[in-house]
């Protein structure tokens, strides 16, 4: 069954590159222009379900993505409303046992898949957000499988380039062997610093290989941002006026238009 709306998973395999927190701030900004989203974390650290729940808000469900992965039907009611038009479906500390519960389970990489066109919750949703661990296990594996294209985020230093190529070949060889239409969707530009050399000379080089791929919003280093997970927030709700929450509007406007779903005057 065909979702109504679009599966993008953010991923890369290296750590601190803003996944969850680009996960999160995208969620919320199209959210917050009328469209219907539900994020799904994949990470054992539950970060991006601390982010939209807030620190131990108490849950109508104990269902989490773990028991969707056992169990594709366990999904609907896993499923929590956090703010009109926003959806996640959470993780816990169970996570960290599902890619060696799952290692000998039947169609073990497209549970996730499997989970997501098979109910018809799903059809709500303009897009679906699949925020993935810093590694390529099995969970990054489902997140691939499911998605119909990729965002990379990258952070704006030395071992960027190194990252982004493995991850490229990976996407390369899940299009081969299971997910024949996934695409990169694009490449997010991170913690940029105009102040910085290196900084400059990544984007040149990473915009230099990857052309129209890449993004052109480019989130900056913000303070703000590195501060607002610790009031328990994204940043386009703890400061909207802030330069990394205006970037994060920007770069929802510019997911949206992509697929089909902007420009639209909400997101600015």
């Amino acid at each position: 069954m065909a979702l109504a709306g679009r599966v993008i998973v953010i991923a890369n395999q290296k750590g601190g590159v803003a996944k969850t927190t680009t996960a999160v701030n995208c969620a919320i900004a199209l959210s917050q222009s009328g469209l219907r989203v539900l994020l799904v974390d994949l990470d054992p650290q539950a970060n991006a379900t601390s982010g939209l729940l807030g620190w131990n808000v108490p849950r109508t469900s104990n269902k989490t993505i773990y028991d969707v992965l056992c169990d594709p039907d366990n999904l609907n009611e896993a499923v929590i409303e956090t703010r009109s038009g926003l959806a996640v479906l959470p993780a816990d500390q169970d996570l960290v046992g599902a890619e060696l519960e799952l290692a000998s389970a039947l169609q073990r990489e497209s549970r996730l898949r499997i989970a997501l066109r098979s109910s018809l919750f799903c059809e709500k949703f303009d897009f679906v957000l699949l925020d993935t661990p810093p590694s390529l296990g099995l969970l990054t594996l489902n997140g691939l499988v499911a998605a119909d294209s990729v965002v990379i985020p990258v952070q704006c230093e030395y071992y960027a380039m190194e990252g982004l190529r493995s991850l490229v070949s990976t996407v390369a060889r899940v299009r081969e062997r299971f997910n024949p239409a996934l695409q990169i969707e694009g490449i997010l530009l991170t913690m940029f610093d105009g102040r910085n050399r290196l900084s400059q000379d990544v984007v040149g080089e990473v915009r230099s290989r990857f052309g129209h791929k890449v993004f052109e919003t480019v989130i900056p280093r913000n303070v703000r941002v590195s501060e607002s997970p610790s009031h328990a927030m994204a940043v386009v709700e703890y400061d909207p006026r802030s330069s990394g929450a205006e970037a994060y509007r920007q770069f929802a406007l510019e997911l949206a238009g992509r697929n089909g779903n902007g420009p639209n005057s909400g997101l600015c």
